[in-house]
């Protein structure tokens, strides 16, 4: 008889705490760094906090991953309990999350480690997708192998109302981020091949760009119906991200739009009112 499943993933998972209880899904936090404080991810800091004090300060907090030991420390409590597990990182191309962890799971029986080679709600998909698995009764080695392929199918894109975070980040050239502003351009990026890169920049106000840009993302494809995200970083009004949702509903025909806000991590990368919707393709 096969052990039961616990399906866990690091903090760029970027779910909302009703989806974490409702999918039954352990997260490890990873460490925000700013000057000589630090916090956790999801934990007591939030992304208006951040930004606060950037426009306070101009600096940009750093991101740590979960040390060795410390995936030792989370993992080894479900193993205990007899557990297997099934863990997703932020793709290997942009945190040293997944190495840790695999290399925590080198010194444990039973837990499986993936590179979903994708970041925020892109992994929240396949975090999902991996609960509801367990759900039918696969074993922790079935899932992972499915997990692994299915990376290629999820659809992880955001549109960037400035370039300033990613800039003042490392994440692109001092030029590139200049010009884009100057011009007033809105850049649209996307994860291929666990990286990410710019696929396209829009012109025009935010909300009208963020229109185009989902209207692009979704129109003509086949999606699997069962969830769909809507992820921002914050400040963006509400009463838009209510039009945006019912949008979505209505170019997906998914059963669930989850609205959700992007972590420190993920936010302190592509800064306020970036947004994002993210599915998966049949």
């Amino acid at each position: 008889m096969s052990k039961p499943v616990a399906i866990t993933a690091d903090s760029t998972v970027d779910l909302s705490p009703e989806l974490l209880e409702r999918f039954q899904i352990h997260t490890i936090p990873l460490t925000i760094v700013l000057g000589e404080e630090s916090f956790l991810d999801g934990q007591h800091f939030t992304p208006e906090d951040m930004y606060r004090r950037f426009h306070e300060d101009g600096i940009l907090p750093k991101t740590s991953a979960p040390g060795v030991q410390e995936f030792l420390d989370f993992f080894t409590p479900l193993v205990d309990a007899g557990y297997e597990v099934v863990h997703l990182d932020i793709s290997a191309e942009l945190s040293n999350s997944y190495n840790a962890a695999r290399l925590a799971a080198a010194e444990l029986k039973g837990v499986y480690v993936v590179d979903s080679r994708l970041l925020s709600t892109g992994v929240g998909l396949m975090a999902i997708e991996g609960a509801e698995c367990r759900d039918r009764g696969m074993n922790a080695w079935q899932i992972a192998r499915y997990l692994g392929g299915l990376s290629s199918k999820v659809e992880t894109s955001f549109v960037l109302d400035t370039l300033e975070f990613m800039w003042k980040g490392g994440r692109c050239s001092g030029v590139k981020a200049l010009g884009a502003n100057l011009l007033k351009l809105k850049p649209a990026l996307e994860m291929k091949g666990g990286k990410l890169g710019v696929y396209k920049k829009y012109r025009g106000s935010i909300e009208h760009v963020y229109e185009q840009y989902i209207r692009e993302r979704l129109q003509n494809k086949a999606i699997r119906p069962g969830h769909v995200f809507l992820t921002e970083s914050g400040e963006i009004d509400p009463a838009l991200v209510e039009k945006l949702i019912q949008l979505v509903y209505e170019l997906s025909g998914c059963k669930e739009v989850h609205h959700t806000t992007a972590g420190c991590t993920v936010s302190s990368h592509c800064g306020p009112k970036t947004l994002g919707v993210l599915f998966i393709n049949e």
